[in-house]
């Protein structure tokens, strides 16, 4: 009944306010916005690699870290390279902490994230147990540069991948991050079917 009463509700407000499940032009917007954050990513992870500055960048996806964002500083800015590389800059006040992304914007920097216990190699420091400490917790994607080797390494679903190139990390990001859109698809035809359903069940009854 529960389910019914909301698809009434809103197939006589219309699709209007649930567009970003849907239409075109939203998921092309989203594709968009998504390309633009991937290349800010990868361009800011590369030139950081060389020059051995280290780095802490985690990728919201599904699971949201409202109380780690807590922790850090908000900045709320459209994605950039340049930004990103300012932010990890050494004397940066936020260049310790995570950086953490949402919904395609730098959210909040110099955030403090949970340290794994996991067993790891014994020249991996912090940042690397923050960045296994989070991917355990969430369905986060991290990306670390090690400021010892510069080697990029990404943290997934409590997992650590090493040694990633700059064109290996452009392809896992589109990968974990299209994903996301796949998902909205498939709640979008599963809702619509559904709304079809409880249209034809009232006519039925009628």
């Amino acid at each position: 009944p529960e389910l019914r009463s909301m698809l009434e509700r809103v197939g006589r407000k219309g699709f209007t306010r649930f567009s970003s499940f849907g239409p075109t032009n939203d998921r092309r917007q989203r594709d968009q916005k998504t390309t633009e954050l991937i290349n800010a990513v990868v361009d800011a992870t590369t030139n950081l690699a060389i020059t051995k500055t280290g780095a802490l960048i985690v990728i919201e996806r599904e699971t949201k870290l409202g109380e780690i964002v807590k922790t850090g500083t908000v900045v709320d800015a459209a994605p950039s390279a340049s930004l990103i590389m300012n932010i990890f800059y050494p004397k940066s006040p936020l260049h310790d902490g995570a950086l953490i992304i949402r919904e395609g914007r730098l959210l909040s920097a110099g955030c403090f994230l949970p340290l794994s216990n996991s067993p790891m190699a014994s020249d991996l420091g912090t940042r690397h147990h923050a960045a296994l400490g989070v991917s355990e917790i969430s369905d986060s994607v991290v990306v670390v540069v090690s400021e010892e080797t510069g080697i990029i390494s990404i943290a997934l679903e409590g997992k650590m991948n090493r040694r990633i190139t700059p064109d290996a990390l452009t392809t896992l990001l589109r990968k974990y991050l299209n994903n996301e859109e796949i998902k909205k698809g498939n709640l979008f035809s599963i809702w619509r079917k559904k709304k079809t359903d409880a249209d034809s069940e009232k006519k039925e009854e009628a």
